[in-house]
């Protein structure tokens, strides 16, 4: 069992993630708690009369605290106190009830209201990691954590805590109550059954935290199966697989399960012994208090008042005991989405809109080296090289030669280890990055197509309302899919299924383009992108880029040679060096037609 943290140690962290504004709330729930346990009390208060009047009207009625309101009630016999006694009763019962329905309305609207702030934080958060960041996780583990933790937090620890706050406070107004009515018993049930709840707390403590791991760990796992069988359905159907997957599944969904149920019977299970425990207790002292001098009927309205208490009393532990167990069971959940609540936000994040670094002259890359992490060899070494605006560069080399990377350092996804990438002289760092990836789109092997209108899929990311549609068309023109589009019964609010499998991968490539072309970008990278497509799609789509105008600066990784005829400038990387640098004719061997050294 992996260390944890201690609960306060991780509550100490949560506070902070708390808006201004949900705290001045939590302050309401305060009062209400407050207000909550004087109407519980009061509605303790008032059974001490409504039984004495029903077993000893005499004795109510010459009492010399009620003399006063007697006469403003003009209350003339012992029997005209029912009625006013047992409709006080019946009002604090039933506002107390109100007062506690209140408070259970406005605790859990409060818990998923700040549940949704999380959730909406650990997704932000997320999407502005840095690519390095994205490229070492699990995107299982992440989209378990942003559709599930915010939803366990609220549950395993929001409403617990708030739950048991109320609980304490609730507790000690009723105690209090009962102290002044029968301090002894009161104090003796108290003790007795607090006692067995802390009792198996302490036992039950290492096997809450077990099935809490168990709990955060394979919740993960069956996100991971669901995502892998049906991410991968049409390999799944084609080899006959769907066993190994259930397989999969049933491993990882079988012990959450019993991890969920062991929490749930701890949970619930000691509530049968505390109220057998309970009853006897009751009985021990009806017994006792029927040898006094006034007999049974004397003790009736002390029993009646204790029950109503006990009545209060136990449900308050075991309602305190179930959200101990519930915090418990989901303090692992709760480190996991603090780290991710925890994640650094970079300093653009709350910029509404940055705008683009002046580009007019070149791209520079100076003495460009780049590394994962310290303990990886370099992926880039020494790179230097100068685009100038409105080239076609591409890139060759070996499979792991580093061109892919090289493009991702220079569209600034990856921060260069050392040297630089400098835009018309002017050096771009974490500060401007986002200045410098405004001129950038990109076009990769595989696009990326949501179950939307086409329309949707060109303008991506621009809310519907905002979408100019005379600029995606623009873009499709440019593209040269427009008239494939206009061909289509629903135009450009076509839908294109899931992941665009209604489309051919030639139309995808081309909605790419357009994709990169609504963005309005001036530089457009190609990683790969017509290396998928047979020779007749890829000169279409190549003809599509070729169309584009020499106003746009494009870089391009191509394993075809046609890919790369019209490039003013090819790039010849090796093992993460650059080893040639010249034009299509200057490095073509016009005996074989190949790259001299290429493989």
């Amino acid at each position: 069992m992996k260390n944890q943290p201690s609960l306060l140690r991780l509550w100490s962290r949560l506070w902070p993630q708390i808006t201004f504004k949900r705290r001045c709330q939590l302050g309401i729930i305060f009062t209400l708690m407050m207000l909550a346990s004087v109407a519980e009390v009061i509605s303790i208060g008032t059974i001490l009369p409504f039984l004495a009047v029903l077993t000893a009207p005499q004795q109510v009625f010459d009492h010399p605290y009620l003399q006063s309101a007697i006469g403003f009630l003009g209350i003339e016999s012992p029997k005209q106190l029912l009625l006013p006694l047992t409709m006080g009763f019946c009002l604090a019962v039933v506002v107390a009830a109100l007062m506690r329905l209140l408070l259970l309305w406005t605790q859990t609207r409060f818990s998923h209201a700040i549940g949704a702030d999380f959730s909406i934080s650990i997704y932000r958060r997320t999407l502005y990691q840095p690519y390095a960041v994205h490229v070492g996780r699990n995107s299982s583990e992440i989209i378990a954590a942003i559709s599930s933790k915010a939803h366990e937090v609220v549950h395993s620890t929001i409403i617990p805590v708030l739950t048991l706050i109320s609980s304490f406070v609730l507790l000690a107004f009723t105690l209090s109550a009962l102290m002044t009515i029968e301090s002894t018993v009161a104090l003796s049930a108290f003790l007795g059954f607090g006692s067995i709840y802390a009792l198996v707390a302490f036992v039950t403590k290492k096997r809450l935290l077990i099935d809490s791991q168990r709990i955060n760990k394979e919740s993960i796992q069956v996100y991971k199966a669901l995502q892998e069988g049906l991410g991968g359905i049409r390999d799944v159907l084609l080899d006959g697989s769907q066993p190994t997957y259930c397989e999969i599944y049933r491993r990882a969904d079988l012990p959450l399960r019993r991890a969920q149920a062991n929490i749930q019977i701890l949970g619930s299970g000691p509530r049968f012994v505390i109220e057998s425990f309970g009853m006897v207790l009751m009985a021990i002292l009806a017994l006792s208090l029927a040898g006094q001098s006034d007999g049974i009927m004397g003790s009736i309205p002390v029993l009646g008042a204790l029950a109503l208490g006990a009545q209060r009393i136990l449900p308050v532990l075991q309602q305190s005991y179930v959200a101990w167990t519930a915090i418990r069971g989901g303090q692992a959940s709760l480190q996991d989405a603090l780290l991710l609540l925890e994640q650094p936000l970079p300093s653009f994040a709350d910029d509404i809109s940055t705008p683009p670094i002046r580009f007019i002259n070149n791209i520079s890359l100076t003495d460009l080296s780049f590394q994962y992490s310290s303990n990886l060899p370099c992926v880039l070494t020494g790179i230097n090289l100068n685009i100038v605006k409105g080239a076609r560069v591409g890139f060759i080399g070996t499979t792991g030669g580093g061109k892919s990377t090289l493009l991702d350092v220079l569209m600034g996804l990856l921060q260069p280890t050392s040297g630089h990438i400098s835009i018309d002289g002017q050096i771009i760092s974490l500060k401007n990055v986002r200045a410098w990836q405004s001129h950038i789109a990109h076009v990769p092997q595989a696009i990326f197509l949501s179950d939307t209108t086409i329309s949707e899929n060109i303008a991506f990311g621009v809310p519907v309302g905002q979408i100019d549609i005379t600029r995606v068309k623009l873009a499709a023109e440019k593209a040269q899919i427009a008239e494939t589009i206009e061909s289509w019964p629903g135009g450009y609010d076509t839908r294109v299924g899931e992941r665009g499998v209604r489309l051919s991968g030639g139309q995808r490539q081309r909605i790419g383009i357009a994709r990169a072309l609504y963005k309005q970008a001036d530089v457009i990278i190609f990683d790969e992108a017509t290396s998928a497509l047979d020779n007749e799609t890829e000169e279409a789509v190549m003809q599509s880029i070729d169309s584009l105008g020499n106003d746009l600066t494009i870089l391009m990784i191509a394993h075809r040679l046609s890919t790369l005829k019209k490039c003013t400038l090819i790039v010849d990387l090796r093992k993460g060096r650059l080893v040639r640098v010249g034009t299509y004719t200057q490095l073509i061997d016009p005996g074989t037609q190949e790259f001299p050294g290429d493989s």
